[in-house]
């Protein structure tokens, strides 16, 4: 059933109290293609929603919202090494994870505690703690929205980088993921060396580790960082981690000797985002009710009422800011509508 002038604060992590036009929701492959062929879906622009854990709405949505509420998870195939686990986009993205590590199907633990859905994750190629999506991806299946056609995408037709896939640049807005497939290992190699999970762990006084400690040491970590968005409206992270070239690098160590940095190639590192705007000053900056939260830097948050356009408004400031102070130019991971 499409409904009109729906508010979509329910529907954002953020919380924030924008409407559409028109919104629906569709919980199998036929009522998406009955949405499909309305003539509220081929008037008007489209704004597919999961788990809206990675969007701010800085106004309101003069187009339908489509929310995918596809659900099942299902063990397809497996070979000699691996399994391979298919998700429809509408399971939440933890639950999935819970669902892995229970039947010891190895590789996503390390993406424990991720907000919104699964249909999302190839989107942005999520990742969290040295894995990404692209790491443990085989296929997915989606519906065109101009022509109600099906497809299969595999790996190398994605384009994944970091925080990005093809389904953010060349073919945006053009596919609803209705369903993920991944690889994932029937012998676990567990990945312990990034952030502090070895730290945790070793809080956790292990005798062996397996794939539910992995994801429990994570699940520690995150709860102990990030603000819970049933408590604190948020999007997690905010901004990507910058890559930049070895000269900007050390010339920022010759202002902050310890300043952290993750080798990309020779010539190129990774930043850690968080750590230049808490430098700059900006972790738990308060601006009443919205600000930049207490324990990370790199999460915006909505403490009750702010409007997207005000959080928005924020960021650019920060980004101004860590550019002034670093040369430096953070760019936005969150979508903005």
């Amino acid at each position: 059933m499409i409904q009109e002038n729906i508010s979509l604060k329910p529907y954002n992590t953020f919380g924030i109290d924008a409407k559409a036009r028109y919104f629906a929701s569709f919980k199998s492959q036929d009522e998406l293609s009955e949405l499909l062929n309305s003539n509220a879906v081929k008037q008007n622009a489209q704004l597919v929603l999961g788990g809206g854990s990675n969007l701010l709405l800085t106004k309101d949505y003069d187009g339908i919202v489509l929310k995918n509420e596809i659900k099942g998870i299902e063990l397809i195939s497996q070979d000699e090494m691996h399994y391979y686990v298919k998700s429809n986009a509408g399971e939440a993205w933890h639950s999935f994870v819970m669902h892995c590590i229970k039947n010891n199907y190895a590789g996503v633990e390390n993406m424990s505690l991720i907000p919104g859905c699964v249909g999302a994750s190839p989107m942005q190629n999520i990742g969290a703690y040295g894995v990404e999506i692209k790491d443990v991806f085989h296929s997915l299946e989606a519906t065109n929205v101009h022509d109600g056609s099906s497809k299969t995408f595999h790996l190398e037709e994605c384009a994944f980088g970091y925080r990005e896939s093809i389904f953010k640049r060349k073919e945006k807005g053009n596919w609803i993921i209705t369903s993920v497939t991944f690889r994932l290992n029937k012998r676990p190699v567990l990945n312990t060396v990034y952030g502090a999970i070895e730290a945790e762990l070793d809080k956790m006084n292990l005798d062996t580790i397996t794939i539910k400690d992995v994801s429990q040491a994570v699940i520690n970590i995150r709860s102990s960082k990030l603000p819970n968005p049933i408590e604190i409206g948020n999007a997690g992270s905010f901004f990507k981690n910058p890559v930049v070239s070895m000269s900007v690098y050390d010339e920022i160590k010759k202002h902050y000797n310890s300043a952290p940095c993750y080798p990309i190639n020779e010539s190129e590192v990774k930043v850690p985002a968080g750590w230049l705007i808490e430098t700059a000053g900006w972790k738990g900056k308060n601006m009443g009710n919205y600000g930049v939260h207490t324990n990370q830097a790199l999460v915006l948050v909505n403490y009750g009422g702010a409007t997207g356009k005000e959080i928005y408004d924020l960021s650019t400031v920060i980004i101004n800011d860590i550019k002034i102070k670093f040369g430096i130019e953070l760019e936005r991971e969150v979508n903005i509508i």
